[in-house]
Order: C-alpha cells, then sequence, then structure tokens
C-alpha cells in the first residue's frame, strides 16, 4: 500500500496481508516534469469529461479484476473470464492467451491463485506465472526471441492482475511504467535531462516501483487530491508513456503519425480502458500461429 509516513523495515509477504517496501530510487526525480505531465494529462482528458471519467473507469476494471479474482471466485476461473480480463492489457492481449489456454483453465486459474495468494517473495510469484510461456532453448533464434516477447507480456498481465486487484496494496508493474532491459518507461520522463543519459539504473524490484509511486503520490496530494491517489499516479504515468511513445513514433513515422488520434486515446489504450473499435470485437489473438 502507499506509505507517506513510517515503513516496516521488512517486506510482509503472501497474499492479502501483503507489503512492498518503497526503494529509494537510484536517480531523483524532477517536480517540475511531475506538475507539466500532470498539467498536460488534465488538458488532454477535458474533451472526454475530464478526470473523473476516467477514475471511474479504471475503477470500473478494478471491479472486474476483484469480482473474477476472488477466493471464492478464481478456482472456477472459466475461458470467458481469462478473455474478459485479457481484453483490458494492452501488451498482453495479442500475444499470450494462446500460451496460457495451452495449459487449461484449471492450470491458468492456479497460476493466477498462485500469483494473488501465495505466500512465496512476490517477484518469485511474478515469474513463476510468466513460466506459463515456454520458451524452446533449442529453436530457432527468431523463435526463441517471439516466445521470450511472449513470455515478457505474460508478467505485464501478472503485474496487471495484482495491481488492478488491489491497486492499493500492488504499484503498477509494467514494463511501459519502467523497464529496465531497454531503459526506457513512463518512468524515464520524469527524470531531468534523461535524454543525455545513456544509462538509468533503477532497476526492477517491486520497491523500486513503489518507490516511484509513492513520491508521485505525494506530488498528487501536494495539488489537494485525497481521493484514488494510485489511479491519479496511474494516470500522470499513462500521460507519461503517451509523450514519450508519441515522440518516438512520429520520429520514426513522421509528422503524419497521431493523425486522427489524440493523446487521450493513447492514455486510455495504456491503461486497459479503451474500447474496440467496432463494438463487440474481441482484441484477443487466440492462434498464435496467425
Amino acid at each position: 500500500m502507499l506509505w507517506f509516513k513510517k515503513q516496516p523495515e521488512q517486506p510482509v509477504r503472501g497474499g492479502e496481508s501483503e507489503l512492498i517496501i518503497p526503494v529509494p530510487l537510484a536517480v531523483s526525480l524532477d517536480v517540475t516534469q511531475f506538475q507539466h505531465k500532470l498539467s498536460a494529462l488534465q488538458s488532454n482528458i477535458e474533451d472526454d469529461g475530464g478526470i473523473e471519467v476516467y477514475l471511474s473507469a479504471l475503477r470500473a476494471k478494478q471491479d472486474l479484476f476483484v469480482r473474477a479474482l476472488s477466493k471464492e471466485k478464481i478456482d472456477t476461473l472459466n475461458q470467458a473470464d481469462l478473455e474478459e480480463l485479457l481484453e483490458t492489457v494492452f501488451s498482453a492481449r495479442r500475444r499470450v492467451y494462446s500460451d496460457l489456454i495451452t495449459h487449461g483453465m484449471e492450470a491458468v486459474a492456479l497460476a493466477m491463485k498462485e500469483l494473488i495468494y501465495g505466500s512465496a517473495p512476490l517477484e518469485e510469484r511474478m515469474h513463476a506465472f510468466s513460466m506459463l510461456v515456454s520458451v524452446d532453448e533449442s529453436a530457432h533464434r527468431e523463435v526463441r526471441k517471439q516466445a521470450e516477447k511472449t513470455r515478457r507480456a505474460a508478467l505485464d498481465f501478472a503485474a496487471e492482475l495484482l495491481h488492478f486487484n488491489a491497486p492499493e496494496r500492488y504499484p503498477l508493474m509494467c514494463r511501459w511504467v519502467w523497464d529496465q532491459n531497454t531503459v526506457s518507461g513512463a518512468l524515464r520522463e520524469f527524470i531531468r535531462g534523461n535524454d543525455h543519459m545513456p544509462d538509468v539504473k533503477l532497476g526492477t524490484s517491486p520497491g523500486v516501483y513503489e518507490g516511484a509511486r509513492v513520491w508521485m503520490a505525494e506530488q498528487v496530494s501536494a495539488h489537494g487530491v485525497y481521493k484514488d491517489i494510485h489511479f491519479w499516479v496511474d494516470l500522470v504515468l499513462a500521460q507519461a508513456y503517451t509523450e514519450y511513445f508519441r515522440s518516438l513514433a512520429e520520429g520514426m513515422l513522421g509528422s503524419d503519425f497521431g493523425r486522427g488520434t489524440n493523446p487521450s486515446s493513447h492514455i486510455r489504450k495504456f491503461l486497459g480502458i479503451d474500447a474496440p473499435i467496432k463494438e463487440g470485437i474481441s482484441r484477443i489473438k487466440r492462434d498464435a500461429s496467425t
């Protein structure tokens, strides 16, 4: 959960009592950068009805995860439930379905239960869940590369299962928030002078994500916000990654990139609260061969 004052000296492990200890970041985040992104967020979503519309969408996503992943429900999780959850995770919905469903829903449900309610350290549980995606080390290099990407997408799915089932307890630990392997993600956008930093050694432990979230929560509360702070943080992170993504894509694709789209559409996409282009059409990729 978000700790603003005295924090426990050791993490409390396992299920509903688990606590993540914030880790001081190796690189300082910049208050001015945060304020710019908070202001840009509020401006970008104004035409959609403002911040409350987005907070309501995130609460609805939380409700979906809480219902599906409750202790009473999780043992009987079915294929339709899995698809409904995956539909809200943009980095996983077109990658991991076929790998998960290969194991059968009973095994998938058991893996989710162990991820959320297990007693092993959090990183171990997340890693174990991602291992549902197999990587054949004897396969061709390109085949292995794609399988490894799918395994990382499964790790994103695990991160969202944790966060949206208990958003005050778990920070959002997806790669778009921070990916040490590529030294990219939303967190980098809060570092002054990051364009001139070839390496940023934040790390990838849950405590790093929580340390960043605690800092951001303090910035949000400084603006007089005291409700749904965890979702405010998610939204500011999505705004930061949207700026990075659009600048990167514009550089690669030219000035025509983004025609017909706006930043708010990317914010919704990264947080999985976007609607499909055609109503009722699933965006889950069911066949790994296509």
